[in-house]
């Protein structure tokens, strides 16, 4: 098709940087497809009506009327060029009817003169119009949309017209509307300006999901969570894992939701079932830096095909389960970009505040502000509207509409995203970031999170005080040795006889650790009770052993258990005398019976009961891997580009 021709030759002139930001652009409609080996191919999969139809989600106002518009012309022009088929008389075939059903004229085949599109938007003299609709043309050409011929005419997807055909789009305003701000500089209550507010909530937001992700993730890494049958988590494991990470049941879904998005658990099948398990990206996760450990987390949400927090009609909320909300993420999108509409220095009303403090029930009633002036409040359904203009197709029309928007502004509360009902500093970084650009995110994230504290204030109330977030070591150290108490701008561990005995059982002696708190005191020598402690719990360890091992070997003839013992052939079963007549072997009876047949012996296998048991061979199994990382857009797009 000249169509597709015309997308191709457009793709072949961008430099692979350009080409992979449009793949990564679309890497969620494009991973529903096999990945493409040529230019052609990816052109195909770009106006594809399954892939347009996930993407048109992602238009603005503009962007979503231009092509509406061009597709229209376009299948006008094609209706003039060709005659459409008969129509069929009663009784006709299936093929008849399908001809007519998908006939040529239906389709925007047509290339479209750049200023009849302009005219058809009433954006033909120089204004804001024209501007705003140069603007669009530029970014669907750039997101593959729409591509240019050579004369310079627009050639658009061509089941634009079926895709567009049931939405009401309105008419076309250029400019997005923006939501009302209080005219007062300072947040509600106090002496705080409104950009300093917001700062200040951000900053104490993300530390707090900071450490409850640090929290939720330890308690999966000490005991996976096992998922039901029939998918999804049990309300019982959710109930745990709450209490873990220190938060509500509904957030604790949200959490566990984002961080399988961001890789750091995985749901593996075991024998009992399948659990999710921390992975391991969780090791490296823990050796960031605090700002950094949020970047994955909060990306993830912004794609997320669900709104975790919600759940209509009485359903019985779950975690850990496929996504199906495809409109969810452009939802989210549109919000921000509503609320990023208002001056970051002025002091919006607090429209979310409200919401963000209150525990999530399944649908809450509209978010509400304890102080401040009501007449200067907007509501929810202003915000919507302000949003329709940013995703039009994600807001205008779909059901329950005002429900789902609170559960995201109580979602972006959550993680520092709003404050006040405006968009917070590293609201506005998320939305600035891109595949292409992530460190917008990390440089607003090290910018509100300090790094981690790496020494403690050991106290003589046998209790370690770190003011700040701990660094992993630190943290490690004091887990190992001490129980952790209390959350918060400061965190505090208390040692105890148990939680001493427990670093004793990891393998530490006495000494090992009170060097190890010594090097980390921001207090100098460690407090008399707490070296103590340590002392008094190291001379009781150990008095009695339990001594592992896997096997035994057993006969009544002790020289040959001497022989044994000493056999150089034999060292890798570690065997050790506990009896005259008795060896220990630390593998396993299979490996333990073949190094004896392989050093000359003829040891015969025994049961618990004392007699002689037959052997029977396992039949071989092998277990097939996962073949090797997935290509990077950017190796993808230099690969095309070399065809």
């Amino acid at each position: 098709m000249e169509g597709l021709d015309t997308l191709t030759r457009s793709l072949a002139q961008r430099t692979p940087e350009e080409l992979a930001a449009l793949l990564s652009r679309h890497a969620e409609a494009l991973s529903r497809r096999p990945a493409p080996t040529r230019l052609r191919e990816l052109a195909g999969a770009l106006w594809s009506y399954e892939t347009l139809h996930h993407t048109v989600l992602h238009l603005d106002h503009p962007r979503l009327h231009l092509l509406a518009a061009t597709a229209r012309i376009s299948q006008e022009l094609a209706r003039g060029a060709a005659p459409v088929p008969a129509a069929p008389t009663a009784g006709a075939g299936y093929q008849s009817l399908m001809a007519h059903r998908l006939s040529f004229p239906d389709l925007a085949t047509e290339p479209v003169p750049a200023d009849d599109a302009f005219r058809a938007l009433g954006a033909a003299a120089p204004g804001p119009a024209r501007d705003a609709v140069t603007a669009a043309l530029e970014r669907l050409y750039a997101d593959g949309l729409a591509a240019p011929t050579e004369d310079g005419a627009i050639v658009v997807p061509p089941r634009t017209p079926q895709l567009l055909a049931a939405h009401d789009l309105g008419n076309f305003t250029p400019v997005a509307p923006h939501l009302p701000a209080l005219t007062g500089t300072s947040a509600p209550g106090t002496g705080t300006s409104g950009a300093t507010a917001l700062r200040d909530e951000s900053q104490a937001a993300a530390s707090a999901l900071a450490a409850t992700l640090d929290r939720l993730l330890a308690a999966l890494a000490v005991q996976p969570a096992a998922l039901r049958k029939t998918g999804g988590l049990a309300v019982r494991e959710i109930k745990r894992l709450a209490k873990a990470a220190g938060t509500t049941e509904a957030r604790t879904r949200l959490l566990l939701d984002l961080v399988l998005a961001a890789d750091l658990i995985a749901l593996t099948r075991t024998p009992a079932g399948i659990t999710a398990v921390p992975t391991g990206a969780y090791d490296a996760w823990l050796a960031r830096m605090p700002g950094e450990r949020l970047a994955p987390v909060l990306t993830a949400w912004t794609a997320l095909w669900a709104i975790p927090t919600y759940s209509p009609f009485g359903e019985t909320p779950t975690a850990l389960v496929r996504g199906e909300d495809r409109h969810a993420p452009a939802l989210r999108h549109a919000l921000l970009k509503a609320l990023a509409g208002t001056p970051a220095g002025a002091q919006p009303s607090r429209l979310a505040e409200g919401a963000a403090l209150a525990s999530l029930a399944p649908v809450p009633p509209l978010p509400s502000q304890s102080s401040g002036n009501p007449d200067h409040r907007p509501d929810l359904s202003a915000l919507l509207e302000a949003a329709a203009w940013h995703r039009p197709l994600a807001v205008v029309g779909e059901p329950l509409a005002e429900d789902r928007a609170a559960h995201i502004l109580d979602e972006a509360a959550f993680l520092g995203l709003i404050a006040h009902g405006a968009l917070t500093p590293l609201g506005r970084a998320l939305l600035a970031a891109s595949p292409a650009d992530p460190e917008v995110l990390g440089a607003a994230l090290r910018e509100l999170l300090p790094p981690p504290v790496e020494q403690a204030h050991f106290q003589a109330d046998l209790t370690a005080v770190v003011p700040g977030p701990p660094s992993a070591d630190l943290a490690g150290l004091l887990s190992s040795a001490a129980e952790r108490e209390s959350e918060g701008h400061a965190v505090t561990w208390r040692f105890t006889p148990a939680s001493v005995r427990r670093a004793l059982d990891s393998g530490h002696d006495a000494a090992d650790l009170l060097a190890a708190l010594a090097e980390v005191s921001a207090t100098g020598p460690l407090p008399q009770p707490l070296t103590y402690l340590v002392q008094d719990a190291a001379r009781a360890h150990g008095r009695m052993r339990v001594l592992p091992t896997a096997c035994c070997i057993r006969s009544d003839d002790e020289a040959l258990i001497r022989e044994l013992a000493a056999h150089r052939a034999l060292q890798g079963l570690a065997l050790r005398a506990v009896a005259p007549t008795v060896l220990v072997s630390a593998q396993p009876p299979a490996a333990t019976l073949e190094a004896l047949r392989g050093a000359g012996y003829a040891p015969a296998l025994e049961s618990g009961t004392g007699t002689a048991s037959v052997e029977r061979r396992a039949g071989h199994r092998t277990s097939v891997t996962s073949s090797g990382p997935a290509t990077t857009p950017l190796a993808l797009a230099r690969r095309l580009l070399s065809e």
